[in-house]
């Protein structure tokens, strides 16, 4: 593509944006005459109509708004790719991430207010779910995963582990009891996680003995949320067995009680996945870099 077209394209979008003529001229520091022959030879090289002009008004027809949506994106595109490879343009666009719910409530949304301000032109789009993403259909540029990882031809890097805890509600305990030892669990009912994806039901681990022993209790509820996993522990309805950084504050306000505490559990890496590109756009790079020390940080604290 020509670069006297990129221009065009460039000074065609802060036309539609400011809607005048006079103030793209003035943003872009441009005579106004030259704006105006700018924009006819893009109709004429496209051979399309995109604005209806008048001495009062102006308006973009349909293809001009076609145009419009377009360019737009190819211009982001190119900004991107021009500042990936020139290191005095700071990192910028639009940067997607999608995060399990109990680790975008604990580590990342208290921590990204850090990250905005070492890279105020980053516009962060955080989806935050327990469900598989697609990373290519969806439209995401990165994801943070728990647990061990499926094959794929998507790119990762391990950031660290979490614990898990074991706890109930003191309302649940008063009337069931407490469990002194995994083998126990057989006699409560507990609050059970699946995953949407594959359906199966997350495995209670312990270390015992020396080995690593899976124990599952009656199951009371299932659930594939762990923000409601976390809202029915806490009414008492069952025992549940989540991350620890998720139930650490409750622990610790006596709203839930962590029992089996002799008794290690299995932890949970934790990484993040990226398309498997040879051009590694730098919003997704320093995100990474970013949340992998975060997470050392946290996980040390």
């Amino acid at each position: 593509m020509r670069s006297n077209m990129l221009e065009s394209m460039g000074i065609f979008v802060q036309v539609v944006e400011l809607r005048s003529f006079t103030k793209a001229a003035d943003t872009l520091q441009l005579h106004r005459p030259a704006v105006s022959k700018s924009i006819q030879q893009l109709e004429d090289d496209l051979g399309v109509k995109l604005l209806h002009r008048t001495t009062r008004s102006l308006s973009v027809t349909a293809e001009g708004d076609e145009i419009y949506q377009r360019a737009k994106t190819l211009l982001s595109d190119v900004n991107e790719m021009m500042a990936s490879v020139s290191p005095t343009q700071p990192p910028r666009g639009r940067l997607r991430i999608d995060a399990p719910l109990a680790l975008t409530h604990t580590i990342l949304v208290p921590s990204l207010s850090e990250f905005r301000a070492l890279y105020p032109q980053i516009e962060v789009v955080l989806t935050a779910s327990d469900r598989l993403t697609d990373l290519i259909s969806e439209g995401i540029d990165c994801v943070i995963r728990l647990g061990e990882l499926a094959d794929s031809s998507f790119i990762s890097r391990r950031v660290g582990n979490v614990r898990m805890a074991t706890c109930a509600a003191p309302s649940y305990l008063e009337k069931y009891g407490i469990p002194m030892t995994p083998d126990d669990l057989i006699h409560h009912k507990a609050i059970n996680f699946f995953s949407e994806h594959s359906r199966e039901v997350m495995e209670w681990k312990f270390a015992m003995n020396g080995e690593v022993i899976s124990r599952n209790p009656g199951s009371n509820m299932l659930v594939n949320n762990s923000d409601v996993l976390l809202s029915c522990g806490l009414a008492g309805l069952g025992m549940l067995h989540a991350l620890q950084t998720m139930l650490k504050p409750h622990i610790q306000s006596g709203t839930l009680r962590e029992v089996l505490v002799d008794y290690a559990t299995i932890t949970k890496p934790v990484s993040i996945l990226f398309p498997d590109r040879r051009y590694l756009s730098p919003k997704v790079r320093v995100f990474i870099d970013w949340f992998s020390d975060v997470f050392e940080r946290k996980s040390q604290s």
